[in-house]
């Protein structure tokens, strides 16, 4: 896949969510998922649930990925813990700008002069 098309998705996606997110954070504060969804119903509890699994699969991948890559993973493991998908999001945004800045840099290093 290009490179340029996964960072412009990777970017769409962070931006959409992002903004979505800030929106119900100032209608209904930082932890009004707590009483609105997770302590509302079962399924509210389930759903968290789910979301801190899958969010705990993805920081374990992340933090190996950053070694592999050679990219900061505090502040994104810090982002993920504080802001949920937001913080994954961003890594992803972070990810694959860094491989398109190689990608980039790599064509015009075989580039004649």
């Amino acid at each position: 896949m290009n490179p340029t098309f996964r960072f412009l998705v990777a970017l769409g996606g962070f931006l959409a969510f992002a903004v979505y997110s800030a929106v119900i954070v100032l209608e209904h504060g930082y932890l009004g998922f707590v009483t609105d969804v997770a302590l509302a119903s079962d399924w509210g509890l389930q759903v968290v649930l789910d979301l801190v699994i899958a969010l705990s699969l993805f920081l374990t991948w992340m933090v190996r990925d950053a070694r592999e890559r050679g990219l900061p993973a505090v502040p994104y493991v810090l982002g993920t813990l504080a802001l949920g998908s937001v913080g994954a999001l961003a890594y992803l945004v972070h990810r694959e700008g860094a491989a398109l800045r190689g990608a980039q840099s790599a064509s015009a290093s075989t580039e004649p002069a």
